[in-house]
């Protein structure tokens, strides 16, 4: 049964990875997506003002 404990831990560890990635992937765009665009350009152009 040590085979069973080996691999639970990176199981467990991918499957919150895919999650995660999952969750990142659907919080792209909706309804937030025009006001973070216009402040990550703000910061840009500021950025590169300096």
């Amino acid at each position: 049964m040590d085979y069973v404990s080996a691999i639970v831990p990176p199981l467990v560890m991918a499957i919150g990875f895919a999650f995660l990635v999952r969750a990142i992937i659907r919080s792209q765009g909706g309804a937030q997506k025009a006001k973070e665009d216009a402040a990550a350009e703000a910061l840009a152009a500021r950025s590169s003002a300096e």
